[in-house]
């Protein structure tokens, strides 16, 4: 349980400092030049979606952490605990979503040097994979369920419900993101004016990967 809680808070800081980083290491002069210039891709600073992610992504961790908490605290203290099988399936989720963050990252660094191929078929892939991710994880409840593992029949049962469909919800909360950046670049935004916006999408797809490396481990050797 410690390892857990520690890996997340050192999740937390390394994401919380990626976001904060540029506002200490940008210079008064290059501040001045993104004012001046077009160079939007230029580091902001502490924008308010950095801060709004830093914050939100804070409430995240403490959230994951205490169910993570509750999960090993559970398994260890009762004879009852009976482990999930792991379906196959997980496999081709955890490789959909792992696509999907790799997409994003490919669309964030093509709006950074203002690549429209890039952005826009990083997004529409990122998409893609994020929609079979979650799919693929009710397809997994489904035959869970149809196999006879009902949330209320064991306590394993619960929690694996429980932490997929906080991890699926969170997702489900940046699809919403990423569909409004999908529809102002089909308007005729350009890339460098969604630069912003999807290195804190991508940031977030990123973390929510991660977060899934951890779930998936408890539910392989847990």
């Amino acid at each position: 349980m410690t390892v857990s809680l520690v890996f997340l808070t050192l999740l937390m800081v390394t994401f919380g400092g990626w976001l904060v980083w540029p506002s200490f290491n940008a210079r008064p002069w290059e501040s001045q030049a993104v004012a001046e210039g077009p160079a939007v891709t230029q580091p902001e600073g502490m924008t308010a979606g950095r801060v709004g992610l830093v914050v939100f992504l804070a409430v995240v961790t403490s959230l994951f952490a205490l169910t993570i908490s509750a999960y090993m605290m559970r398994m260890e203290i009762s004879g009852d605990w009976r482990p999930l099988p792991v379906p196959g399936l997980l496999w081709f989720n955890t490789g959909a979503l792992l696509l999907g963050s790799l997409a994003l990252q490919w669309a964030w660094n093509g709006a950074q040097q203002g690549d429209d191929f890039a952005l826009e078929k990083g997004l529409l892939v990122g998409g893609v994979g994020t929609w079979a991710f979650v799919l693929g994880q009710l397809v997994v409840w489904y035959q869970l369920i149809a196999a006879g593992y009902y949330m209320a029949s064991n306590p394993a049962n619960a929690f694996f419900y429980l932490l997929t469909a906080l991890h699926g919800l969170h997702l489900l909360g940046g699809l919403v993101v990423w569909a409004r950046l999908l529809v102002r670049r089909h308007q005729g935004a350009a890339p460098v004016a969604l630069c912003s916006r999807m290195e804190l999408c991508t940031l977030y797809w990123h973390y929510l990967l991660v977060i899934w490396f951890i779930l998936f481990g408890l539910l392989l050797f847990g």
